[in-house]
């Protein structure tokens, strides 16, 4: 099964210092599925090789995962992230919105609707842990980062989706 990957942007974030980003791109897919819930979500993460996690928000505060890359797919409602930390930029999303986040990927809520809910999955095998960009975290943090592995599949497009073909 693969979602729509027609509205797929790629997204670039510089070191921010405290918050580390990374080379690979931020993949943001605009109305990847049609009919959004958070069980057309997490079938589509999980037939793709995304085994979904979770079931909430996004966090009101900057922060990044060091040891995988993350999925949010927004089930319901509608919000303004901020991705890439403090320097990053401010990108609306709405029900049917998936991003594909690096490790290492700053990401922070600004505001969101009531109804907001994101469904997160990972590569198979990995849980985020949870950094907010302190100091002295960076040098154990690029370590984790560096040894995060490319993913074997899209959690959108499957085999056949950018999350491969720009990250490979």
């Amino acid at each position: 099964m693969q979602g729509n990957l027609a509205g797929v942007t790629l997204e670039h974030f510089a070191d921010g210092g405290a918050i580390p980003n990374t080379a690979l791109p931020t993949v943001i897919y605009k109305a990847a599925v049609s009919s959004p819930s958070a069980e057309a979500l997490e079938a589509l993460f999980d037939v793709n090789g995304w085994p979904s996690a979770w079931r909430w928000s996004v966090y009101d505060y900057h922060h990044y995962h060091s040891n995988t890359h993350e999925c949010l797919g927004v089930a319901q409602g509608h919000a303004r992230l901020q991705l890439g930390g403090p320097e990053g930029r401010e990108f609306s999303v709405s029900a049917g919105d998936v991003i594909v986040l690096p490790a290492g990927t700053g990401h922070k809520k600004l505001e969101a609707s009531d109804d907001f809910l994101v469904v997160g999955a990972y590569p198979p095998g990995f849980s985020a842990d949870l950094m907010r960009g302190e100091v002295g975290e960076r040098p154990g943090a690029d370590e984790r980062i560096a040894q995060v592995p490319l993913p074997k599949s899209d959690p959108v497009g499957g085999q056949g989706g950018p999350v491969l073909e720009k990250w490979g």
